[in-house]
């Protein structure tokens, strides 16, 4: 093992700070609290250059240092990584901001930015001795941990809402796992998980109940402030369900922050939910520190219906830390901006991502963002997975017609 691979310390509980060893297996803190990953910065510090990641190859492993798996011989890979920040022009104009981006993660396998989480999380399962993995999912997350789990040799256990897209049940059923559908829901099959990994002693991979999965998503941060030349834009909205994407950001801007490659500005971070499942923004708005369990949650953005959160604590203090905001939209007003993005830009983003667009709408019109900042947008992966959100009406033509 080359220590230079992984400059991993120990695990921290951000609610009570207990450390624990990084190198058992290990899901929550005895206080119930999720536990995060933490590195010995001082060496990366010294050992480690932006010209030295520059020259890697365009992964997430680019920054190997920083991520948990401790032999590269334990990294299982499909090349996700360094995907692209994309300018809004068209869009940008029609909304009053100038600097319009998107962090376009359809292009990563799977489709959805659930593969960097995927690709950690299952190297460092690998790693500590996992034959055998178990999670609830809302969908995409389900597919990626399928095809990375089948890529280690790992079998796994699913287990999704029966509303979840039928695209990411044939992703879980072709890549081997065994699936499960449950009447509910993500809530309901995270229920169904927690009591078979106490009978069957399985690997706990649940959102935020192993502490690996936001080091894969953490790599979004790096990445965008690596493109941004490392001077981070003003504002990032993410949409937000469990929350991991936001709560790695956070963690990645800060470790950023603490070897010296970005000053002390952080952007700004906005949690965009759905108003059917909008427990986060709910807790935002009325100055509380965890979310309320949201009843009868409902929203076609499927990824982000989850009704609480473990981590939500870690998202709200994500958002105040940065003096962001959490945001609600509809689903015709996500929809709405599904359609603008891929009739004026070209991009098909999954109505999750599309929601950063109409939250962003509605940021600006109450002067929250403003003309001249750096926005940049989540989408979080491929419209394509979400084929029942477009509704065409075309017509049919006969052999013989040459006039449309």
């Amino acid at each position: 093992m080359s220590l230079s691979f992984s400059f991993l310390s120990h695990l921290e509980c951000p609610r009570c700070h207990a450390l624990s060893s990084a190198d058992t297996p290990a899901h929550l803190c005895a206080c119930g609290s999720p536990l995060l990953a933490r590195y010995d910065l001082d060496a990366v510090q010294a050992h480690l250059s932006k010209e030295m990641v520059r020259s890697r190859e365009p992964s997430l492993w680019r920054y190997h240092e920083l991520l948990p798996v401790r032999s590269a011989g334990h990294v299982v890979t499909l090349g996700e990584g360094m995907t692209p920040l994309l300018a809004l022009q068209r869009v940008g104009l029609e909304l009053g901001i100038k600097h319009l981006f998107v962090k376009d993660e359809s292009a990563l396998p799977t489709g959805s930015f659930k593969a960097r989480g995927a690709a950690v999380g299952v190297s460092r399962a690998k790693e500590l001795g996992a034959t055998v993995l178990a999670m609830p999912t809302n969908g995409n997350a389900g597919g990626a941990w399928s095809a990375y789990t089948a890529r280690a040799g790992i079998d796994a256990v699913i287990i999704m809402p029966e509303a979840a897209p039928s695209i990411t049940r044939k992703e879980c059923a072709i890549s081997g796992a065994k699936l499960f559908l449950v009447h509910g829901l993500i809530s309901d099959a995270g229920a169904i998980v927690s009591r078979a990994i106490k009978v069957y002693h399985w690997y706990d991979a649940s959102t935020l109940k192993e502490p690996y999965r936001i080091e894969g998503k953490k790599t979004m941060g790096y990445e965008i402030a690596e493109q941004f030349q490392w001077d981070v834009p003003d504002v990032i909205l993410c949409p937000t369900g469990g929350g991991v994407g936001i709560i790695g950001m956070y963690k990645a801007f800060r470790e950023l922050q603490r070897i010296g490659w970005i000053g002390e500005r952080l952007p700004r971070l906005v949690a965009v939910q759905a108003s059917g499942c909008d427990p986060i923004v709910q807790a935002w708005q009325e100055g509380k520190f965890k979310s309320q369990f949201k009843q009868a949650s409902n929203t076609i953005a499927f990824g982000i219906n989850v009704p609480k959160a473990l981590g939500d604590f870690l998202v709200l203090d994500a958002v105040r830390s940065t003096t962001g905001c959490a945001i609600s939209v509809s689903d015709d007003e996500l929809l709405h901006a599904q359609t603008l993005l891929a009739s004026r830009e070209g991009l098909f983003a999954c109505p999750e991502g599309a929601a950063t667009l109409a939250a962003a709408k509605k940021l600006r019109e109450a002067n929250w963002l403003k003309e001249d900042e750096r926005v940049v947008l989540l989408n979080t992966g491929t419209g394509l997975k979400y084929p029942d959100t477009v509704h065409v009406d075309v017509p049919l033509l006969q052999p013989e017609d040459n006039v449309l």
